[in-house]
């Protein structure tokens, strides 16, 4: 799959799924829940145990899913992601090692930035799409049609307080697609064998983001 095949998937999904639990198993229970919603894009965080061995088992066990890895804080770790399967890289924060060695193996490379400086900055270095994080503390959907406006060709994840209900207003913003967290990924509810509800949660968020798509 080529990179702007990956970023096509990304964008055809709007939605990016933010997995962190306290366990694989815990985390693979929710990524199902999600699935069955009909969201096919996940990023598996490495702040889960065993996360590149869970990203490793899911690029195998559901291909249909596309994969990726958040948390990514150094080239070392991007890469063994990479060999495991994970079709993109995530990043809270800018760090142009990660970018070169994504960049090197032909990955979908997408760095947190924040200002409009750090954000030219990643995309300079090669970042394919920017992760706006914490976006929620800059004015939400507001600042990403800010950025938009001088920079309208540069590709947006915003990410960091991102709700189901707000989730239109940033594709209706102009960004790709939304990250969400624990607003989607409820793992209460996870834990407390009620996956339906995590279910319910991708449908909805899933039809709001079409919705707002076709206004």
């Amino acid at each position: 799959m080529t990179k702007e095949e990956v970023i096509f998937r990304i964008s055809a999904s709007g939605i990016i799924p933010v997995i962190r639990a306290a366990s694989a198993n815990e985390a693979r229970r929710a990524i199902d829940a999600i699935y069955e919603g009909g969201i096919d894009t996940i990023e598996v965080t490495l702040t889960v145990p065993d996360a590149v061995d869970l990203i490793e088992t899911l690029c195998s066990s559901v291909p249909e899913v596309l994969i990726g890895a958040g948390t990514v804080l150094t080239p070392e770790d991007a890469g063994r992601c990479i060999d495991a399967g994970a079709r993109f890289i995530i990043s809270p924060s800018t760090n142009f090692d990660v970018i070169r060695i994504c960049n090197e193996r032909q990955t979908v490379v997408m760095p947190g930035a924040l200002t409009p400086t750090e954000v030219v900055s990643a995309v300079d270095s090669g970042a394919d799409v920017v992760k706006v994080f914490p976006v929620g503390a800059v004015g939400g959907a507001r600042y990403i049609r800010s950025l938009r406006a001088p920079l309208p060709n540069i590709r947006f994840v915003p990410t960091g307080g991102v709700t189901i209900e707000t989730a239109p207003e940033f594709i209706t913003a102009g960004a790709l697609a939304v990250g969400l967290g624990s607003d989607l990924v409820d793992l209460e509810a996870i834990r407390g064998g009620r996956a339906y509800e995590v279910t319910a949660n991708a449908k909805r968020a899933k039809g709001l983001v079409a919705e707002a798509r076709r206004t």
